[in-house]
């Protein structure tokens, strides 16, 4: 059906209507043709944080930074044609990680898709199996029946992106021409469909079986993926924690750590000699939020698997990561934890939370003692870096080696951890973090550690993004594709550094300076410890940091690292 004169602004002025009564704050926006409707009306929205990002793929992971800090829905339109394909990486992380991104696309009018007319797709339900769900508003908003359409579609679709589990949904919106030469008059007030969520309680009959699952079982693991930041959470936590039979593991991303937590899995596990494995394991495992990063852990609980695993979250179908799920409780996990706590907590074996805890003291020593006679490498740049970081700082680490290497060294003095751990692509990392800058308490630093390689693949959100003053980006400088010199397959291949390493050849310090970054570099332990303080100092302008740790064997360094908590006389081989 062609759209009536003003038909499709009628649509577009719904569309932000919606938005400012559905509380959504913020709306990035890539500059197009097809959506001038939409980006005109959120530009004249006193209501409404716009923030303009050319690039549409580092725009949607932008709007993933401020989504995730707050925890609130943003939106991000974009013009019609491939624009909407370079969301979907970022909008593949937000469903993955569980984040509220409402991605909407201006389009042609159906009749003209496949039809040879300049910057047409098949835009409808092109990201169909990335979102939660997929909409097509009608082509005329002004009609009685189009109206009502467009509203309840709107609603559907905000409140989907919300409800339960949270995660991105895709509008698209067919834009007839002409698309400019309206009046920016306000907005009616529309009709809003509100959901009422039960607040979430257990059966006492079922809360009183798992308690007493929890009383009875000797050894009792919990392991927290990535989460943000949640009072009521940790302190459900520290409870379970304090009863004998309790060990909880919290991975680097997993914000809610109490004090009794261990925070380094992987070199815990190191420790582990050979017959100690069965008597850590658990008889039931009780796990919570994102995908877990550590390898060894997955490993270690699929090879000694749980009497009982219970994943908590509020998915339709939950992951089945350690091929052992037995229950899935469908709550948020502080509601859970809370009322799991509230039981008896004497009756089981005691000792098995002592043990876990004697093995993560003997790996600390045994770290601290190899961390203390390193050479010049990234393990060694980590240790110096990881404990100066500015106190209540927001931390974002790019995957592959950063976030494995922060696993090693447990609590930092950031107030919050994040990473994209969704999909774990090293796309996207800067301009992540750059949305959440952008959304920061004033004064707050927010710091990005970052190897050579994702830093290249998003540098675009150099010029792209609007960079907080407060950013602070950490480049390990090592090549290229360190982790792949670690990984026993590809190591051990004679072309791993062409087809897995990807040397770059690229001079990170002249990009900094090329988009107007304060630029500090390091290449040893000396220089590093020099430079740190002026680097994370607050300043006019974000900072870039280069620590170049070219030329350093620091793959091999790593596994000899590893082989050496496993022995505590071992001298750990530098040559």
């Amino acid at each position: 059906m062609k759209a009536t004169p003003g038909g499709n602004v009628e649509t577009a002025r719904l569309l932000v209507a919606m938005l400012e009564q559905k509380g959504v704050r913020h709306v990035v926006l890539s500059p197009g043709s097809r959506n001038a409707p939409v980006s005109l009306l959120v530009a004249r929205s006193p209501r409404l944080a716009r923030h303009v990002i050319a690039d549409e793929r580092a725009a949607a992971f932008f709007a993933l930074g401020i989504a995730r800090q707050g925890g609130e829905s943003v939106a991000l339109a974009c013009t019609s044609g491939t624009a909407l394909l370079n969301y979907a990486p970022a909008v593949a992380e937000a469903y993955y990680q569980g984040v509220s991104l409402l991605v909407l696309s201006a389009d042609r009018p159906p009749e003209w898709i496949d039809q040879d007319d300049g910057q047409t797709i098949r835009q409808r339900g092109a990201l169909a199996s990335l979102v939660k769900g997929s909409f097509q508003l009608p082509a005329d908003g002004s009609a009685a029946a189009g109206r009502w359409h467009a509203n309840r579609l709107l609603n559907e679709a905000i409140n989907l992106s919300r409800d339960g589990h949270p995660g991105p949904v895709h509008v698209n919106i067919p834009l007839e021409e002409p698309l400019y030469g309206f009046a920016a008059s306000p907005a009616a007030p529309e009709r809003l469909v509100e959901p009422v969520a039960a607040a979430p309680r257990l059966r006492e009959e079922e809360l009183a079986r798992l308690r007493r699952c929890l009383l009875e079982t000797p050894r009792v693991m919990i392991v927290a993926g990535s989460c943000p930041p949640d009072g009521a959470l940790r302190a459900a936590l520290e409870r379970l924690a304090a009863r004998e039979n309790v060990v909880v593991l919290a991975e680097t991303l997993a914000n809610p750590r109490p004090g009794r937590a261990i925070a380094t899995i992987d070199r815990v596990l190191a420790t582990l000699p050979p017959g100690e494995e069965a008597a850590h394991a658990p008889g039931l495992l009780i796990s919570f939020g994102g995908a877990i990063i550590s390898r060894a852990f997955k490993t270690f609980i699929r090879e000694h698997p749980p009497r009982e695993h219970w994943h908590v979250d509020r998915r339709t179908i939950p992951p089945d990561t350690y091929r052992a799920l037995t229950l899935h409780v469908k709550m948020p996990p502080a509601a859970f934890l809370e009322q799991l706590a509230g039981g008896p907590s004497t009756g089981a074996c005691p000792g098995y939370a002592a043990r876990w805890h004697a093995s993560r003291d003997l790996a600390a020593a045994r770290h601290a003692a190899v961390v203390s006679r390193l050479p010049w490498c990234d393990l060694r740049a980590f240790a110096i870096l990881l404990p100066a970081l500015p106190a209540g700082c927001l931390l974002h680490l790019g995957n592959s080696t950063p976030v494995r290497y922060a696993q090693l060294f447990g609590d930092t003095p950031a107030a919050r951890v994040d990473g994209n751990r969704g999909t774990s692509g090293i796309e996207g990392a800067t301009s992540t973090a750059a949305g959440a800058a952008a959304v920061a308490p004033p004064g707050r630093a927010t710091v990005l550690v970052t190897g050579d390689l994702g830093f290249l693949y998003d540098s675009n959100a150099l010029w792209a993004c609007p960079l907080s003053p407060a950013l602070r980006v950490v480049v390990i400088v090592n090549g290229g594709g360190g982790i792949f010199r670690f990984l026993p397959g590809p190591s051990a291949l004679p072309e791993v550094e062409e087809l897995f390493e990807t040397p770059h050849g690229v001079d990170i310090p002249a990009l900094a300076r090329l988009h107007g970054l304060a630029l500090f570099t390091a290449d040893d332990a000396p220089s590093l410890e020099r430079v740190l303080p002026a680097f994370l100092a607050p300043g006019p302008r974000p900072a870039l940091l280069a620590i170049d740790t070219r030329d350093r064997p620091s793959g091999e360094i790593l596994k000899h690292y590893f082989e050496s908590l496993k022995h505590d006389h071992e001298k750990l081989d530098t040559r």
